[in-house]
């Protein structure tokens, strides 16, 4: 299992930006096979990835996903990171990171609140 901690959510007011952050253990895989996930998860609502990267830095977002978001990689520390820009209300949920280890079960964080909100 691949062990993951987000950092970075919080209040913000609509129009403004965060960029949240996600850590990796190593202890089994290594954090450059691993493709890396954004979810995301308003009340009531069903669990929706917002991003994706591979391990050599090829992203990947939903179709309904806009384009405020970016994701990135450092895997000098085991981490991926979600820029998100232009926030609004409806961006308010639980971010979650995510990753699928070979031959593995999925992996998720503890989860960050983000609440966009004037």
């Amino acid at each position: 299992q691949v062990q993951l901690v987000e950092f970075g959510g919080g209040l913000v007011q609509p129009g403004g930006s965060l960029r949240l952050s996600c850590t990796a253990s190593d202890d089994i895989y290594s954090f450059t096979v691993l493709t890396m996930d954004w979810y995301r998860q308003a009340p009531g609502a069903q669990r929706e990835r917002v991003a994706s990267i591979r391990p050599d830095g090829t992203t990947n977002f939903p179709d309904a996903m806009e384009s405020r978001f970016a994701i990135s990689r450092d895997n000098g520390k085991n981490a991926v990171y979600l820029q998100m820009n232009s926030l609004k209300p409806e961006d308010t949920a639980v971010y979650y990171c995510h990753t699928k280890p070979p031959l593995a079960e999925d992996c998720w964080g503890q989860g960050t609140q983000v609440t966009v909100s004037s």
